[in-house]
């Protein structure tokens, strides 16, 4: 039985341990998380006992006593909460809006959606979710007290995760009535659009023949204006509730004894979740099933098969076609195979994860890696060259030997441990502190193209998004506090600075401090105070992310959007209290008896040289900008007679250092412009008798019909131009 007096707010930490929510960043690196290891192939039978209330097609009186259970449960608990709340009810409230404005609500009567209906019919209609004094809060949920009130559309990034949430709610409603399986988890994904739930159903394996019934069981759901509803319940209401499904039991077994659950119910569809959610299912007016896969539960291979279902929803049909026709565009330029296409790269089952760079996709992968090396020797890096293997003691010493071991390629040499490097920040925390530092030498900026490999699942490896053997252009800026605000507006400057000339735009937010932080609170508030600043003071729109921060450290996070308008985390920012302080890390201040402890800065700006490869690849359709083409140039002598002298033009441009070709094929000049065109060079030069005459070329450009004629010389100094203004 609830007190009356307990708080309803949820806690972070329950966040994080919700059947909802995605997986933990472990712990510090420069590129997202490792997926689960590799789904199991469809259809294929768990490794642990069945259950045989879904072996065999649902149940329907067993399905319909258990949901009639759970929702006699979940009203009781609700019914003697509501009766516990109603004598503290009533006292008036004050709720501050974003614009300092002012609006009186009554304590546990009033709603975010009571409050919404005052300002506007068409906020009301149209807020999704809201914040009270920071913490995400149902529109339907009554106020406690006094607080500051933000309300959220669908245009906001928390009223499309809070939408897709509870998205995934209605298709896991679909899922359990139409098919009987145990839901399991179920969030909106992490990267790009959508969500997805993964479910156990015994021998089934869910395919694209499914989805017009679970599309059917989601529009039902729709149909009656489900409204989402909360309670927070104890340990052994939630053990009672979810008795029938192992996976929940599990899920409930491991949440920290002091903490809150919580249960929501819309419909027929009782769910352990963190929430919050849409106020009701109606809001969702375009649903759809996107794919299924398989996926082992906790990604653990030795765990049962699960069957995850993927959706899309928008609060209206026209933007769901919209998404429809930029997945059908974006398939066109899959950069897999794009990159067979244009013969930049392929993979081989002897090296999984491991790409073969094939020479043109070497040359686009050096000139990116070329590039960031010239602007470090603008922007005051020093590049340094680490080991890729290091005794396990290194990674003992920086928590991922505890935290990271599962995806770490471990060696045995000479009868001890040693691994493979899956980041560079260890080992330049080693490089920091082989001397003693003097302030004077902060900030210390490491750069560091090293080879880093990581214990991808199999299953989970995808092209060049997601590989096994990857280079990142890394790198960790040592400072004292006084510094981060510059280092940190500096970094932001080459980020801009680099995503301008590639044609993309981003986003910022400021993730601030989680519930379960390292280090000391004042030290955690000067950093954000240090990156609000240097935010504010960079100029670009950006937004807090609140309590989304790593444990060791606020963190700046930065998402591009390509020509498709498809978003992606290439580049990151992170400030870290915890690396120094395990390496013990020091440095002279002005006064040489004290020791200061460095902050130390994660930064990439490519993030993966092969992700961003892969990305640029799809973003320019396969058309490469002139400078980055690893096609420039081809050379097509008229007929045999101009072949000599399209073989000298082709060594002029060669020496000058630009990549081009000749065509000495016996084909027509049109059929040779044609074929030059399909394999995308940037420029197509047409020679015949009055060019090896004059000393002359004839330069078209690839997607076009008309041609300039032009000297070698001329045209060098073109391709020089074009180079340096990075087109």
């Amino acid at each position: 039985m609830l007190c009356p007096q307990v708080s309803w707010r949820l806690s972070v930490s329950l966040l994080r341990a919700s059947p909802c929510n995605t997986s933990l960043r472990l712990f510090s690196s420069l590129s997202p998380p490792p997926p689960p290891p590799p789904p199991p192939p469809m259809g294929k039978k768990s490794n642990a006992p069945p259950e045989s209330s879904i072996d065999h097609p649902k149940d329907e009186a067993y399905l319909n006593t258990v949901i009639s259970k759970r929702i006699a449960l979940f009203e009781s608990i609700k019914s003697k909460q509501l009766t516990q709340i109603e004598p503290l009810s009533g006292d008036l409230i004050k709720i501050t809006l974003p614009d300092g404005s002012v609006k009186e609500g009554k304590k546990w009567i009033s709603t975010p959606l009571d409050i919404a209906k005052e300002i506007s019919k068409s906020l009301a209609a149209n807020a999704l979710i809201s914040k009270v004094n920071g913490v995400l809060w149902d529109m339907s949920r009554p106020l406690e007290g006094d607080c500051d009130l933000k309300l959220f559309t669908f245009e906001s990034d928390e009223g499309r995760d809070t939408f897709w949430h509870s998205s995934a709610h209605i298709l896991g409603q679909s899922l359990e009535m139409e098919y009987g399986c145990k839901l399991c988890i179920g969030p909106c994904t992490t990267r790009g659009e959508g969500f997805y739930y993964d479910a156990f159903y015994g021998e089934l394996g869910l395919n694209e023949d499914h989805f017009k019934r679970i599309d059917s069981g989601a529009a039902k759901a729709v149909g009656e204006k489900q409204a989402f509803e909360r309670i927070e319940v104890t340990r052994e209401q939630a053990l009672e509730i979810f008795s029938e499904n192992k996976f929940k039991i599990e899920i409930i077994n491991e949440l920290p004894e002091d903490k809150t659950i919580t249960v929501y119910r819309c419909g027929p569809l009782v769910d352990l979740c963190r929430g919050p959610h849409i106020p009701n299912t109606s809001f969702v007016k375009a649903f759809a099933c996107l794919k299924a896969s398989s996926a082992y539960w906790r990604g653990n291979k030795d765990r049962e098969s699960l069957q995850r279902v993927y959706g899309i929803s928008y609060p209206d049909q026209k933007r769901l076609k919209e998404y429809i026709a930029r997945l059908e565009e974006a398939k066109k330029y899959d950069h897999r195979e794009l990159g067979k296409n244009q013969e930049l790269f392929f993979f081989h089952p002897l090296s999984p994860g491991s790409c073969v760079f094939l020479p043109h996709g070497a040359r686009i992968y050096n000139k990116l890696v070329e590039f960031i090396r010239n602007q470090y020797w603008n922007r005051g890096y020093q590049e340094v060259v680490t080991p890729n293997i290091y005794n396990m003691q290194l990674w003992e010493t920086s928590g991922h030997a505890a935290n990271y071991r599962e995806n770490m390629f471990l060696l045995d040499i000479e009868k001890q441990e040693f691994a493979l490097k899956p980041m560079n920040c260890p080992g330049h925390c080693l490089m920091f502190d082989h001397r003693v530092r003097s302030y004077r030498e902060l900030p210390l900026r490491l750069a560091d193209f090293g080879v880093l490999h990581r214990n991808e699942a199999s299953g989970a490896l995808s092209g060049l998004t997601r590989v096994r053997r990857f280079q990142q252009d890394d790198a960790h800026i040592f400072c004292r506090e006084s510094q981060i605000k510059d280092e940190v507006r500096n970094a932001l400057e080459f980020i801009n600075y680099t995503y301008d000339i590639f044609g993309f735009t981003f986003d910022l937010k400021l993730s601030t401090r989680p519930e379960k932080y390292l280090g000391d609170l004042e030290t955690w508030n000067k950093a954000e105070a240090d990156l609000t600043e240097a935010l504010n003071q960079f100029g670009r729109p950006w937004e807090i992310n609140e309590g989304d921060g790593a444990f060791y450290g606020p963190k700046i996070d930065i998402s591009v959007s390509d020509a498709l308008n498809r978003k992606f985390q290439c580049a990151t920012l992170q400030l870290d209290f915890q690396l120094p302080s395990r390496f013990n890390l020091s440095y002279s201040a002005e006064d040489e008896a004290k020791k200061e402890r460095p902050v130390m800065i994660h930064r990439a700006i490519l993030g993966s040289v092969e992700r961003m490869l892969a990305i640029l690849l799809e973003h320019y359709k396969g058309k490469w900008p002139f400078w980055l083409s690893p096609r420039q140039a081809i050379v097509c002598p008229v007929s045999e007679k101009s072949e000599s002298y399209a073989l000298q033009v082709k060594a002029e441009i060669h020496q000058a250092g630009f990549y081009v070709d000749v065509d000495t094929t016996d084909r027509t000049i049109q059929k040779k412009v044609r074929e030059a065109q399909l394999a995308q060079y940037n420029y197509i030069l047409v020679v015949g008798e009055e060019e090896s005459k004059t000393g002359q070329v004839s330069k078209r450009v690839r997607d076009q019909a008309n041609s300039t004629v032009m000297t070698v010389e001329e045209l060098l100094k073109f391709f020089k131009e074009e180079v340096a203004a990075f087109r």
